[in-house]
């Protein structure tokens, strides 16, 4: 049989997006950073007078309880280069911000580069500035519970040990997610065994849908949200004042391994009380807030409250720009509030799984009701202008947060921006059109931009009156018109390096991490091309046990090349031994389809377990090896499922983003 199943690189590609991006490393040549342009200058100065930097309570809060750390929070590697160190980010000891970084990112940034083992209070600790998470530690009776485990072994193996140099060592006895963004569960085998987990000796547990949406959010579309992850977190930037700085969430993200052991139970009900090795915990479901699967948690022993991801010190995404589904603004207001009325008035510290505690039951509070407030409002003001009839771009370009906001650190936009939430509401209740015909459809950017090019007198002309503006600042206008020379024409250089100064002085400016790598890794583009590296590939037999049979067939869906399918017809039974799941895959009209069952006068029968499924995935065997072996039965028209693996795409990890991808000749 001459089939061959889907190259890893399909699942690879998507699943590196449950981890948002693994850190990749620049391995190619790249042209200098430039300096900050006068106007870039008086920006950020104006920035530092806007904002009260003379209040420290969050560097107070931020160092409150420290225990101890390791020299640069290191965590070495298999090879020289370590997992985790915050020696690269020495730059930030420095009272003054650079003059290439936003001032209020660079406090931001000063805050998030804090690491070591944290007493929150009496038998609650968190280890945090060793990942992009943070690692909170409850003590048990006999043993430990472990509430997000980070996001790689590596350093969550480090953060566990830290604890352990300072505090006795009791077995870690139970897990807990609080959702299922691979930050907050990758790391969990660089705290326990799974065999021991499977022998019931430790219990891990997760909010209701947690398996299912761990990886599910992401994996339809994870080849190009992987990709955009790179200009998000700023992976292919090397940290310093002209780089990576931080991502507003937290410092950066780790480079180990990324692990995940399935939970043995599940909170299921809104609101769930257990007992776990004498701690008593107030669980709540947050669904749909800051993840599909969400939960939050009240310690009343200890008089803690733990927000998860749902409260930091800085405002969240409603819209992720690496992309995702747009989350709702009203809902995770409605979440907050409820956990003010359960909680508020009773715990003395709250904590997230990211940033650092806030302490005292008043400060508790007000921070609940300006977070609550921050997203009901974005929502709340983004609608009534879209129902004034103005555009999500408008509304970006007029929405401003209240003064009584817009000097809460907590409500910066380090990580979200008000700017693109707004639009994620448009998006929300409206989709991407404005309702203007003339831009119901347009050109394709390509032909849209040698049009425009043209109608401007040409690329010379553009250019020179770029050059104008440049001097002016109008970094904005630069950044776009010169995207319209490089997709008329992506050999222009100058179009190309005058772009890339534009991207690089609005990166300058921004005080979100998230646009500041955003802008400077498209600078890095511009002058340097794609990086000619690998991209990411976190698929292993970990992350494929979440991905369901279901949700396996969908993405061979995605895969299934329309042009190269057209006019063929068939239908292939799948009968999996392990689970007794019986599918049957159907191919009509370009589209591939599938529902549980079994078609008695299907082309093909393959019968296999979904371990070996997962085997021929990571190309861990063929599968023409797996038939012969005997783990693979096929009956019927053999190739028929060799047809059928020729029809399927295998994408791209590294597509260009800054300039036009080459389109196919047959798509």
């Amino acid at each position: 049989m001459q089939a061959s199943f889907p190259s890893s690189a399909s699942l690879s590609a998507v699943l590196v997006a449950l981890a948002c991006a693994l850190g990749a490393s620049p391995s190619f040549a790249q042209i200098a950073p430039k300096a900050p342009e006068p106007s870039t200058l008086q920006a950020n100065a104006d920035m530092a007078k806007t904002l009260p930097f003379a209040n420290r309570q969050d560097f107070e809060d931020a160092m409150h309880g420290f225990v101890g750390t390791v020299p640069d929070a290191l965590v070495p590697g298999a090879g020289a280069r370590p997992v985790w160190s915050m020696k690269p980010y020495d730059f930030l000891k420095a009272d003054a911000p650079a003059d290439t970084v936003n001032p209020s990112l660079w406090r931001q940034a000063q805050l998030n580069a804090i690491h070591g083992l944290f007493k929150v209070t009496e038998r609650v600790y968190q280890v945090r500035g060793f990942d992009i998470a943070n690692m909170t530690i409850v003590e048990g009776d006999s043993s430990l519970i472990v509430i997000d485990p980070l996001l790689a072994a590596e350093t969550a193996r480090a953060a566990l040990e830290l604890y352990y140099q300072h505090r006795p060592r009791k077995p870690v006895g139970t897990v807990i997610y609080t959702h299922g963004h691979a930050d907050h569960f990758g790391g969990v085998k660089g705290v326990v065994d799974e065999a021991d987990v499977k022998a019931g000796k430790v219990q891990v547990l997760a909010p209701s849908g947690f398996m299912e949406t761990a990886v599910a959010e992401n994996i339809l579309a994870g080849n190009a949200m992987s990709r955009r992850s790179q200009y998000q977190f700023g992976t292919l930037l090397p940290p310093g004042p002209r780089g990576q700085v931080d991502t507003g969430l937290g410092k950066a993200l780790a480079r180990g391994t990324m692990s995940l052991i399935a939970p043995t139970s599940t909170i299921d009900k809104p609101t769930e009380e257990r007992a776990i090795d004498g701690v008593q915990f107030v669980f709540r479901l947050v669904p749909g807030s800051e993840a599909p699967s969400e939960m939050i948690m009240y310690l009343p022993q200890f008089r803690v409250l733990n927000m998860a991801e749902d409260v930091t010190h800085n405002m969240h995404n409603l819209y992720t720009i690496r992309g995702a589904e747009v989350r709702d603004g009203n809902l995770w207001s409605k979440y907050i509030d409820e956990a003010r009325v359960a909680f508020g008035g009773k715990a003395e510290v709250l904590i997230a799984q990211h940033h650092w505690p806030t302490f005292g039951q008043d400060r508790i509070v007000d921070l609940l009701k300006k977070q609550r407030d921050m997203y009901k409002f974005i929502n709340d003001q983004s609608l009534r202008l879209l129902n004034q009839g103005y555009t999500a771009a408008d509304i970006a370009e007029t929405l401003r947060m209240p003064a009584s906001l817009e000097q809460e650190w907590s409500a910066r936009g380090y990580y979200g921006t008000l700017r693109h939430n707004a639009k994620a509401v448009y998006q929300k209740y409206l989709g991407w059109y404005d309702a203007n015909p003339a831009n119901l459809n347009p050109l394709p950017p390509v032909a849209y931009a040698k049009k425009t090019i043209e109608y401007m007198g040409g690329a010379d002309a553009v250019l020179a009156r770029a050059r104008e503006d440049f001097k002016k600042g109008e970094f904005r206008w630069v950044a776009s018109a010169m995207s319209q020379v490089v997709y008329a024409d992506p050999s222009n250089r100058a179009a190309r390096e005058l772009g890339a100064d534009a991207l690089e002085q609005m990166g300058y400016q921004s005080e979100a991490g998230t646009w500041r790598s955003a802008y400077l890794v498209g600078a890095m583009e511009l002058r340097d091309g794609v990086p000619k590296i690998a991209g990411g590939n976190s698929a292993n037999a970990d992350s494929l046990k979440a991905v369901s049979n279901d949700l396996f067939f969908d993405f061979l869906g995605v895969r299934l090349n329309a042009a190269r399918a057209e006019g063929r017809k068939m239908a292939i039974n799948w009968s999996f031994t392990d689970s007794n799941q019986q599918f049957v895959l159907t191919l009509e009209n370009s589209a591939l389809t599938h529902i549980a069952g079994r078609q008695p006068d299907a082309d093909a029968t393959v019968t296999l377990n979904r371990a070996t499924l997962d085997a021929i995935t990571l190309k861990e065997t063929s599968f023409p090896a797996a038939v012969l072996a005997g783990k693979v039965k096929i009956d019927g028209d053999r190739a028929k499922l060799a047809e059928l693996m020729s029809m399927l795409d295998t994408f791209e990890p590294m597509f260009p983003i800054v300039e036009p991808k080459a389109q196919p000749k047959n798509q």
